[in-house]
């Protein structure tokens, strides 16, 4: 059976890490908001769920329902290859990526630092703060992190973990597309002083799968109203 994918229909948002998984694998998936009465299915599926995940992504395998982005992809990285076998290598690639997680709220914080429940014309002048901090001190502090796991992969190829892709690797290309798409300039001058991060990402866009998904309708475009958003403002 294909795997469900629920998600928002229109943004790339969390649900991003998980395409890119899905796509990778080559699985068999359905991204159910994007069918016909899609969101009304995944809202009855949140109300009525025995255990409802608090929010969207969540994959559902049969009867199982997982949610949460980072334990999504730990349930099928074991499943398709894109994790290692070994326990502790499994741990290290989850823990990788719950940073990336916290890498992706900060992110998303800089254009509603105050709340999500107002509008970013509510809180520019503090959205210009938090984004000059985010642009001069966040990216280059994350993207060092990664760039001195890649340099101590005691595997080597250019990976977060092992001689192989994982999904920590496809969730870093999301991360460093979304940078580039929300802060160009600023993600441009921190890639500079990260070299391998820079490697990787273009090493996973040449990805045969990915760079497939990337050409394709399915690959729903950065806007205004994801996690990446591009205010020039606060591009600095």
């Amino acid at each position: 059976m294909a795997y469900e994918l629920y998600y928002w229909p229109a943004i790339q948002g969390r649900g991003e890490f998980v395409r890119l998984a899905l796509e990778e694998a080559g699985a068999d998936y359905i991204d159910v908001a994007r069918e016909s009465e899609g969101v009304a299915v995944m809202l009855r599926m949140m109300d009525h769920a025995e255990r409802p995940p608090f929010a969207p992504p969540f994959l559902k395998d049969g009867e199982t329902i997982i949610g949460q982005t980072a334990a999504i992809l730990l349930y099928l990285g074991a499943r398709h290859n894109l994790a290692p076998k070994d326990p502790e290598g499994g741990l290290w690639t989850h823990q990788i990526q719950l940073t990336i997680a916290d890498f992706v709220a900060e992110a998303h914080d800089t254009h509603h630092p105050l709340s999500v429940d107002l509008y970013y014309e509510n809180q520019k002048d503090e959205a210009l703060r938090r984004s000059a901090a985010f642009r001069k001190s966040r990216i280059p502090k994350f993207l060092d992190w990664f760039e001195t796991i890649l340099a101590r992969n005691p595997s080597g190829g250019g990976h977060l973990v092992g001689r192989s892709l994982t999904y920590a690797d496809l969730s870093l290309f999301q991360v460093v597309e979304g940078l580039l798409y929300a802060f160009p300039k600023a993600t441009k001058r921190a890639l500079g002083q990260a070299p391998k991060v820079a490697a990787l990402h273009e090493a996973v866009a040449r990805r045969p799968r990915v760079k497939a998904y990337l050409d394709s309708p399915r690959r729903i475009p950065f806007n205004e109203d994801g996690i990446f958003r591009h205010y020039p403002e606060l591009d600095g």
